[in-house]
């Protein structure tokens, strides 16, 4: 039972309360907020910190010029924090949401590309997202000269084009074939990156049926209204009430001189004569590219009495002109070759067979089947190639197979998830890293970075259609693999283009490759392993000789099958090749598990470290997901999660999952549920404060901690007093009036029966706590700390549980020490390096030794940090004479509980596979978003 008293004691003090100090110990004040406008030597130093040897300090020109710009701001008075002569500043206006630099761009700019008619490059090219995980819905990139269209965004398409080289700056226009987590996913992050790129910002045009209006409310919670002012919903429910015959009806949305693109609507059959549910509608596209102009015959111009000049031009151009010699009118057909029709392509997503009833009834297709050539010759269209975009279960029904026969000889491309394309990763930089890390410590890095067909050959995912079936009985269909092309012009080579595609990654040459590169990691492993195999055998002694520090008390005769921390997403901001964005997976075994935050791609990374089907156990055995604050790279990984586990749980009795969050986040799922259903119970972030568990308790001393003015009441009477007057959070501040407001859990007595069933549940999973707290970062910010149950041993001895702090983002605060005091484990955000001490008060984040600062004085034992800035594509830049308790994260990293006393071993190891690594700056590539396939 989650008692009051336990919680209590879940804050108490270890030792007296330790000021951060980068020096000697300094007399103890907390974050004195001044502004800085009056001396420079009042603002924040940047003190030079020893560089590890192998590996450079880095000055990069855009950085620069934002770390100058956030420094005149703090010249004009930027609020910031000091403590005795060092300073520790925070960014008080961004903490409060106030910060003018914060504010989006009013007016995104809307490349308008000059077009090329002449076209003399374009194809189609699948883009392999969620091909190697079975977690998304690939998407389509359709390629022109001066015009890029992609059809369907799920989550890591950004992540996707960072690996391949392909410039999201370029995309003029993103399709959605339906409007749901699978193919959207990745929308978010798209609109915010292409927001953030260049001085005035970018936007992009977004097409989808009626429902993508559902996510466009859903997303103003947090992404800025300039971003999605050109994003367009068609097929209104007033149309669709219409009938079918208007219904199905082409919708033309873009028609210029190099393509047409249209929209045919398409529900299921169930909902004829209603709007159908949000959600229901899908979409088939249709591309045409106009016809090529036959060749000009001069000899043909001659003979009907035209001189050479100008009035060849206006013949070739379409229009007719009068003889020069002879009393006629010279037409076009007269003196051209025969044209070329324009290649036709078309992209269907029938999900259901539902909506393939719809589909065999579409009026406006039959003028493209090939029978229509009989009847009307002079009207006839030829598809050149149809891309299916719909499940197995539908494609490989009869129904389907005899509308797909009605095109003759057009090319089929089979997009969607075959099981052989799960041993050929999509990211194959990540992969590689992983496979390197495997071989140095498998232990800490369990995930090969490589699938093998041996681990899915007897998976059941999609096992009713592995698509030979279906091409089999189509010579002219064929699976979709990774970043096959299918040529449109120039006409000559029209057809599949298989040279992109990836080959299949032997993890026998990386590591060979590697052992080539660095000859000595080869003792190095060995060394590593020796390492863990004496940890193994020195545990029950409770001391390591390497480790100067007594081993907490909890990891006495610990299982290995009690905690495991794994690390899914390590990078800030935006995904990168080499770390995606954050989320971290507390896995309770047979218990179940916790997600701490959800960016973009949590569900393949989730699939990569446990296989596709370990994953979906994952998914259907989480207890809770926490989301830590509303910024995207934290959350919008969420929705694809909660959709899979509605799936999985389909007519299963169950809970729904507890969602615990700020307040925007609650307005997101909200809004966001009325597209799809997602299954869950939201709570507000402060409904899990120490107070809130207190007041559910029936505590009597509520009343008076409630008064106290303290946000999280962490105050004890065995404590010394904080000066919270001091913090952000002080008493009559800004931010402490948050927790005052009327729908505060604390002061409205919040639905205690909610905060009962997540009690039983975190009970179920042998957690005694789950608390949390207010951080410096932007509103409505949060760190969480879990506490275990006690539990006995095999000789009835009691032993204390673990305790996990997560800071989520933040600077250093009072709050985060006090929560994560005596933790066993820390897990702290380290955004920057210690020479970019400015750059992280501006933007409210911490640099390494901050987060190491924040470790030692709440007395925790190990040190996890995570949340590195993209600028550090491998490995971040560190002072190794702090790192004595800490680790350093990479995604995958798998860090078990007993394993903790030898974690900060490990770190030499690392180093030394990276040694040859130059630190290259990949934040122009994230920004630019890399340049386009070719």
């Amino acid at each position: 039972m989650l008692q009051t008293s336990n919680l209590r004691l879940l804050f108490s003090p270890l030792k007296p309360f330790l000021p951060f100090s980068f020096s000697k110990p300094k007399p103890y004040s907390l974050f004195t907020i001044f502004s800085s406008s009056s001396s420079s030597s009042r603002r924040h130093p940047t003190t030079p910190s020893h560089q590890s040897r192998n590996f450079r300090s880095r000055s990069n020109s855009t950085f620069s010029r934002e770390t100058n710009s956030k420094s005149r701001e703090r010249d004009k008075g930027l609020p910031m924090e000091e403590s005795g002569n060092e300073t520790f500043g925070f960014n008080k206006r961004k903490a409060e949401g106030r910060d003018k630099s914060d504010k989006p761009k009013r007016n995104l700019q809307l490349k308008v590309r000059k077009l090329n008619p002449t076209n003399t490059i374009s194809y189609l090219q699948i883009l392999g997202t969620g091909m190697d995980t079975q977690d998304t819905s690939p998407s389509i990139l359709f390629f022109f000269d001066k015009q890029r269209f992609i059809f369907n965004a799920g989550e890591g398409l950004q992540r996707f084009c960072t690996e391949h080289k392909i410039k999201l700056s370029k995309i003029g226009h993103v399709f959605l074939s339906r409007v749901c987590s699978e193919t959207a996913g990745g929308i978010p992050g798209l609109l915010l990156t292409l927001a953030g790129m260049g001085e005035e910002g970018m936007s992009v045009n977004v097409w989808g049926p009626s429902d993508l209006q559902y996510l466009v409310d859903a997303m103003k919670s947090f992404i800025p209204h300039a971003a999605m002012v050109h994003t367009t919903s068609f097929g209104s429910d007033a149309t669709a009430q219409l009938g079918a015959s208007n219904f199905t009806d082409p919708i033309n949305l873009v028609d210029n001189e190099v393509v047409k693109i249209s929209a045919i609507l398409l529900r299921p059959s169930c909902s004829e004569g209603s709007a159908g549910k949000p959600g229901d509608m899908s979409v088939i596209y249709l591309c045409e590219l106009p016809d090529i102009v036959g060749k000009f015959d001069p000899e043909k111009a001659k003979a009907l009495g035209l001189k050479p000049g100008p009035k060849y031009g206006e013949l070739q151009s379409g229009k007719s002109v009068k003889s020069d010699h002879q009393n006629i009118v010279v037409h076009p057909s007269d003196v051209m070759g025969p044209s070329i029709p324009g290649p036709i392509v078309f992209l269907v997503d029938c999900p259901t067979e539902s909506h393939m009833q719809e589909l065999l009834s579409i009026q406006s297709l039959h003028s493209y089947y090939a029978d229509y050539l009989v009847s009307s010759p002079e009207n006839v269209k030829t598809v050149t190639c149809i891309i299916h975009l719909s499940p197995p279960s539908v494609i490989s029904s009869p129904n389907y197979q005899n509308w797909m026969k009605n095109f003759g000889s057009a090319q089929h491309i089979m997009a969607r998830h075959e099981m052989k394309n799960v041993e050929i990763p999509i990211l194959k930089s990540s992969a590689r890293i992983a496979a390197r890390l495997n071989y140095l410590c498998p232990q800490f890095f369990p995930a090969p970075g490589f699938w093998s067909l041996k681990q899915v050959n007897s998976s059941k995912v999609d096992s009713s259609f592995s698509g030979k079936d279906c091409v089999s009985k189509f010579p002219e269909s064929i699976s979709a693999e990774n970043l096959l092309k299918f040529t449109l012009r120039p006409h000559a080579h029209l057809g599949l283009d298989k040279s992109s595609i990836p080959s299949l990654m032997a993890p026998s040459a990386v590591i060979q490759e590697l052992v080539t590169e660095i000859p000595e990691i080869v003792g190095a492993a060995q060394h590593v392993r020796q390492l863990l195999l004496g940890s193994a055998e020195t545990k029950g002694d409770m001391t390591l000789v390497q480790d100067k520090y007594a081993v907490p008390s909890c990891l006495e005769d610990i299982r290995r099958d009690d905690l495991e921390i794994v690390l899914l997403g390590t990078g800030s901001s935006q995904p990168s090749k080499y770390r995606n964005v954050s989320s971290v997976y507390i896995n309770l075994f047979s218990k179940g598990g916790l997600l701490l935050d959800c960016g973009e791609g949590t569900l393949g990374q989730l699939k990569r470290r446990f296989g596709v089907e370990g994953a979906d156990l994952v998914v259907r055995n989480l207890k809770c997901i926490w989301i830590s604050h509303i910024h995207a790279d934290h959350h919008t990984g969420l929705a694809r999660i909660l959709a899979l586990r509605r799936d999985l749980l389909k007519g299963v009795a169950h809970e729904p999952l507890a969602v615990i969050g700020p307040r925007q986040l609650k307005r997101f799922l909200d809004a966001y549920q009325r597209l799809e259903d997602l299954d869950m119970q939201f709570l507000d972030c402060r409904s899990t404060s120490l107070a809130s568990w207190e007041a559910s308790e029936g505590n009597s001393e509520y009343k008076h901690h409630s008064a106290s003015g303290s946000p999280n009441n962490l105050e004890d009477v065995n404590k010394p007093a904080m000066n919270t007057e001091s913090t952000l959070f002080a008493r009559g501040s800004r931010m402490q009036s948050y927790w005052k407001r009327p729908g505060n859990p604390v002061d409205n007595a919040m639905n205690f029966a909610v905060l009962k069933g997540l009690k039983k549940v975190l009970n179920e999973a042998g957690l005694e706590a789950l608390i949390s707290f207010p951080v410096v970062h932007c509103p409505q910010a949060f760190g969480i700390v879990l506490k275990a149950a006690e539990r006995i041993n095999s000789v009835g001895k009691m032993i204390p549980g673990w305790k996990i702090g997560y800071s989520g983002d933040t600077r250093p605060c009072p709050e985060l020490v006090e929560a994560s005091r005596g933790a066993t484990v820390l897990i702290h955000e380290a955004t920057f390096e210690d020479d970019l001490v400015e750059e992280a008060v501006a933007r409210n984040h911490s640099t390494t030794k901050e987060a190491i600062e924040v470790g030692d004085s709440a007395g925790v034992y190990r040190i996890i940090l995570t949340h590195f800035s993209q600028r550090y594509p491998k490995i971040p830049v560190f002072d190794e004479t702090h790192m004595h308790k800490t680790c350093i994260a990479f995604d995958m990293m798998s860090i078990n509980i007993a394993d903790l006393p030898v974690l900060p071993e490990v770190l030499p190891y690392l180093k030394l596979l990276f040694k040859n690594e130059m630190i290259v700056d990949e934040l122009d590539d994230v920004a630019d978003t890399v340049s386009e396939v070719s």
